[in-house]
């Protein structure tokens, strides 16, 4: 199987509200357990999912519920992308504050892009910074 035939495949678009993602992560974990994915990697793509999400939704979009989030998921056994795309201004990703750094380490936010970027095998923003694109591809 090439990693482009896809087996699963989504697209949905989510109010810009807490929460509005709960329904595509069960489904996106269901679809990752039936590929045969193990609970760690699961474990990874949830909460790097929710991070995405919740970036787009409170950092893109402001909460502004008259804004939407994108997101389309493609999937095989080996390989899964990800594409979140907010209606907001964009940033600049490498103007974000190294959450490792000692006057870092007591904030409250800040650790969502680092804890994406161990836990998939890439991330990018695109787009002028209003659109993430995350994959997660398998050891052969």
């Amino acid at each position: 199987m090439t990693d482009n035939q896809w087996t699963w495949t989504t697209e949905v678009r989510l109010p810009s509200a807490h929460g509005a993602g709960h329904h595509l992560l069960a489904e996106l974990n269901h679809a990752l357990k039936q590929h045969n994915w193990t609970d760690h990697e699961i474990f990874g793509i949830r909460l790097s999912m929710e991070e995405g999400l919740a970036n787009a939704i409170r950092h893109g979009n402001a909460s502004d519920h008259r804004k939407e989030v994108y997101v389309a998921c493609k999937l095989n056994s080996r390989r899964l992308l990800v594409e979140i795309t907010d209606e907001g201004e964009g940033f600049d990703p490498k103007c974000v504050p190294d959450c490792t750094a000692d006057e870092n380490l007591r904030r409250e936010s800040g650790r969502g892009i680092m804890l994406m970027r161990n836990y998939m095998s890439r991330v990018e923003y695109l787009g002028g910074g209003h659109r993430l694109v995350m994959e997660k591809t398998r050891p052969t």
